[in-house]
């Protein structure tokens, strides 16, 4: 993983310390790293469900389960070396699917989509917010910028990890907005600004990673 500003190495290290066991054991039993990644994607559409549902707090949980598995698909590769080039590119398209299915279901919910899941009964009412979609919106555009700055950077053969929000921040931020969503009465809100952080921050990530692509070819002469 790359370092992180928000995330800090020690509760990194913490974080993966408690999961570790789980990772040697899919190791152990021969799970294949590509299970464990379709897994996190599964899970991920069922956390945009529960979204769309209003059920803010479970599906924080099952987003915290979907980003443990896109962390243990990285650990059981390492284990049995089953590292390839296809797939740390499966690992990532799947990753921009499941950022897809958590932002539809928030988008749905706060476009005033009907509940159809009516066992949820503690969920919250659906709400019509055209500003929170558009800020829905534009958080998608920055997370998917995010990653592809990066993914072009490094197809010019230049390192470009850098920057606050890469992807476990955007999930840690958006796992702490949807707790916060179900405090009574201000919960709402909570979750909007958490969203508008997102949305501000992913595209200042992309911009800085512009301007440090830049950079770098400008002190090499390519710069066009």
């Amino acid at each position: 993983m790359a370092p992180s500003v928000f995330i800090s190495e020690k509760n990194r290290a913490r974080y993966l310390r408690i999961i570790e066991p789980v990772g040697n054991f899919f190791a152990r039993a021969g799970v294949h790293p590509n299970i464990l990644s379709i897994s996190g994607l599964i899970l991920s559409l069922l956390a945009g469900l529960l979204y769309s549902q209003g059920s803010f707090f479970w599906a924080a949980w099952v987003v915290v389960l979907a980003g443990t598995c896109d962390t243990l698909d990285g650990h059981i590769a390492r284990q049995n070396n089953k590292h390839s080039s296809f797939g740390a590119f499966f690992d990532s398209t799947l990753d921009r699917y499941s950022d897809m299915f958590l932002f539809i279901g928030l988008a749905y919910h706060f476009s005033g989509g009907q509940t159809f899941l009516g066992f949820y009964e503690n969920s919250t009412k659906p709400e019509t917010s055209p500003w929170t979609v558009l800020v829905i919106i534009m958080a998608v555009a920055g997370s998917f910028m995010v990653s592809y700055t990066r993914a072009r950077a490094e197809g010019l053969g230049l390192e470009c990890k850098k920057g606050l929000m890469q992807r476990p921040e955007r999930i840690t931020l958006l796992i702490i907005g949807s707790l916060l969503g179900v405090i009574p009465v201000i919960g709402s809100l909570l979750l909007r600004l958490s969203l508008l952080v997102l949305a501000v921050s992913t595209n200042l990530t992309a911009i800085y990673r512009i301007i440090m692509v830049r950079r770098h070819f400008v002190r090499g002469n390519g710069a066009r």
